[in-house]
C-alpha cells in the first residue's frame, strides 16, 4: 500500500538548497495564518473609529485563545506523521491523520454547543468600552461556525506537513487567504458590511480552504483505507502517547494565551486608541512568528524524519540549519521594521492617532526577532521529537518572568511596561528551552525515553 505521491525527499547530509525547498513553502504556508486576522484588522482600520479595530481585535485574541488551546492538533499531528514517515510505516502515516481529526470533531462541537459561555467570559475577562464588546460579539457570532473546520484543518495541515507534503499546505492555506482578502474587500469595502462582513468573508474562506484541502487528502490516502480498522483507532499505547505530548502541548499553549489575555486586557485598560494600536503591532509579530515558524517546521520534520530512521546525522543537521536559517531571518526582519516600520503599520489603518501609539512602541518589534527566534525555532524541534514536556516547562518559566514584569512596570512605564514584558517573555522562552538541548539528543536516539524534568539537567 502506497499512500499518495511520493513526499519531498531529504538526504542524509539535508544541503542548504534541499533545506529551503523544504522551508520556503512552509514559511508562505505559515505567514497565510496570521494574514487572516491581519486582513480583518488592515480592512477595518479603513473605517473612522478606533472602536471597530479594537472589537475585531479582541474578537480575534478570543479565537486564538480557542484554537491555541488546540494548537496540538497540528503540531503533534505533524511530529507523529513525520516519524512514521521516516520508519515508512504507510498503516501508522493513517493513523496519525485519522486519531486527532477525532478529538478535533468533538472540540469542534463542544465549542458550538458553548458558545455563549465562552463569549460572555471573554469579554468579562478582556475588559474593554461596551461599544468595543458589541462589535467582539458581533465578530465572535459569526466566526465561531468555523471551530469545526478551523480545528479540522489543523490536522490537515499538520498531517501534510509531516508527509513532507508541503505544496498541498501551502496551497491549502494561500486558498484561505487569497479567498479572504478578495471577500474581505467585497463585503467591507464595496457592500458596507463593516465588522459583519470582516468576519463572514473570514468564515467562509475557512470552510472553503478545509473543503479543498479534504478533497486533496482523501485522493492522497484512498488506496490504504481499506486496510484501516476502528480498532487500531482505540490501540491504548500510540493513543497513551498521543495524550501525553497533546497534554504537555495544552498546557504550554495555556500559558502562551495567559501571556496574550493579559496583554490586551493591559493595553484595554489604557484606552481604545492604545488597544488599537497595540492590536496592529501584535498582528506584525505574528507575522513574524509564523514566517520564522516556517523554517522551525523545516526542522521538525527533519528531526522527525531522523529519529524514525534512526539517522543521527540528519538530527545534527536539522539543528544548524535551524539555527542559521532563524538568525539569518531574525536579522532581516529587524532591518525591515528599522527601516520601513512606520510604512508598514500605515497598511493597518489610516486613523492618524492609533498610527502615533503603534510607531511610539515600533522598536519593541524591531527587537523581538532578535530575542524570540531561538525559543521559536527549538519548539519545531522538540515537536519533531515528540518531547513537548521541556517545551511546557520552559514556557512556564517564562510566564513566570512576564507577571511580575507587567505588574511592576506598567503602573510605571504604561504601555511602554506591557511590551517589555512581552519581549521579556519572548526571551524567556528561548533561554529556558535552551537548556533542555543536551539531553533531548540522548533521549530521541536512545531504546528507553525518560521523562523530562528541570531537575535532571543536572544530572
Amino acid at each position: 500500500m502506497k499512500i499518495g505521491s511520493p513526499s519531498l525527499e531529504i538526504k542524509k547530509a539535508c544541503s542548504h538548497k534541499e533545506y529551503l525547498l523544504l522551508a520556503l513553502p512552509l514559511v508562505i504556508s505559515g505567514i497565510s495564518t496570521p494574514l487572516l486576522g491581519a486582513v480583518d484588522t488592515a480592512v477595518v482600520g479603513r473605517m473612522p473609529d478606533p472602536v471597530s479595530i479594537g472589537g475585531v481585535a479582541i474578537g480575534a485574541v478570543i479565537f486564538n485563545t480557542m484554537y491555541w488551546l488546540l494548537g496540538f492538533l497540528r503540531v503533534s499531528t505533524s511530529g507523529f506523521t513525520s516519524q512514521a514517515e521516516g520508519l515508512k510505516d504507510q498503516k501508522e502515516m493513517l493513523l496519525t491523520f485519522f486519531r486527532p481529526m477525532i478529538v478535533a470533531f468533538l472540540f469542534g462541537l463542544l465549542f458550538l454547543v458553548l458558545q455563549a459561555p465562552i463569549l460572555h467570559l471573554s469579554l468579562m475577562m478582556m475588559g474593554g468600552s461596551e461599544a468595543v464588546s458589541e462589535i467582539a460579539a458581533s465578530y465572535f457570532s459569526i466566526r465561531i461556525y468555523g471551530a469545526p473546520f478551523i480545528l479540522a484543518s489543523y490536522v490537515m495541515i499538520g498531517w501534510l506537513i509531516g508527509m513532507g507534503k508541503v505544496r498541498l499546505a501551502l496551497a491549502t492555506q494561500v486558498l484561505m487567504n487569497v479567498l479572504n482578502i478578495i471577500l474581505d474587500v467585497v463585503f467591507v469595502l464595496g457592500f458596507g458590511m463593516g465588522v459583519t462582513g470582516v468576519a463572514t468573508a473570514t468564515l467562509i474562506s475557512e470552510v472553503t480552504a478545509v473543503m479543498f484541502g479534504a478533497i486533496v487528502i482523501y485522493r492522497s490516502i484512498k488506496p490504504g483505507l481499506k486496510e484501516i480498522r476502528w480498532r487500531m483507532l482505540s490501540e491504548l499505547e500510540p493513543l497513551q502517547k498521543m495524550f501525553k505530548v497533546n497534554r504537555d502541548l495544552f498546557l504550554r499553549t495555556i500559558c502562551l494565551l495567559t501571556m496574550t489575555i493579559i496583554f490586551t486586557s493591559k493595553g484595554a485598560s489604557l484606552g481604545e486608541v492604545i488597544l488599537a494600536g497595540n492590536a496592529i503591532l501584535l498582528q506584525i509579530h505574528y507575522i513574524m512568528a509564523y514566517l520564522l515558524g516556517g523554517f522551525a517546521n523545516a526542522s521538525s520534520i527533519l528531526v522527525g524524519r531522523s529519529i524514525g530512521s534512526k539517522n543521527r546525522p540528519l538530527y545534527t543537521r536539522a539543528f544548524h540549519l535551524s539555527a542559521l536559517w532563524g538568525v539569518g531571518s531574525a536579522v532581516f526582519l529587524s532591518l525591515l521594521m528599522v527601516l520601513w516600520g512606520e510604512e508598514i503599520v500605515s497598511l493597518f489603518t489610516t486613523i492618524g492617532e492609533v498610527q502615533t501609539a503603534a510607531y511610539d512602541q515600533l522598536i519593541w518589534i524591531v527587537i523581538f526577532p532578535i530575542l524570540g527566534f531561538w525559543g521559536l525555532q527549538l519548539e519545531g524541534l522538540f515537536s519533531g521529537a515528540t518531547q513537548a514536556a521541556p517545551v511546557r516547562d520552559s514556557i512556564l518559566l517564562a510566564l513566570l518572568l512576564f507577571l511580575p514584569t507587567i505588574w511592576l512596570t506598567v503602573p510605571i512605564l504604561g504601555n511602554r511596561g506591557i511590551w517589555l514584558s512581552f519581549v521579556l517573555f519572548s526571551f524567556g522562552r528561548s533561554l529556558f528551552l535552551s537548556l533542555y538541548i543536551p539531553k533531548l539528543g540522548r533521549m530521541s536516539f536512545e531504546d528507553k525515553v525518560e521523562e523530562f524534568s528541570p531537575r535532571k539537567l543536572s544530572s
